[in-house]
């Protein structure tokens, strides 16, 4: 007896920006995962991001199970990038200071 079983890949597609994303949704990986590992059901996580279905979900937190290292490292390297990001744009942001002062110290302020 020959039995076809046809064994799904994990519920992620990977965005042209680079980021995973929780099957068709806009949802990133990482979103779910933390939340998953803050104590979060599946059922809860599709409560908070309804794009997604229960399916996809509990296919990523599987997956992540599976694969923890390897997700684990992707989602340092994420966390390198978004902290990167920030001091970039906190870096070009100019010191809005001295305009804070001027503004309170006009009269009626």
């Amino acid at each position: 007896m020959n039995i076809a079983i046809q064994v799904d890949a994990p519920p992620l597609r990977l965005d042209a920006a680079g980021a995973l994303r929780v099957g068709q949704s806009r949802v990133m990986l990482e979103l779910v995962i933390r939340a998953y590992q803050d104590g979060a059901t599946p059922e809860a996580i599709v409560q908070s991001y309804p794009s997604t279905t229960l399916a996809d979900v509990y296919g990523v937190i599987a997956y992540y199970l599976r694969h923890r290292s390897d997700i684990e490292q992707y989602l340092a390297e994420r966390e390198r990038q978004a902290e990167q990001t920030q001091r970039r744009i906190e870096s070009s942001q100019r010191d809005l200071s001295d305009i804070r002062s001027r503004l309170l110290a006009r009269p009626g302020a």
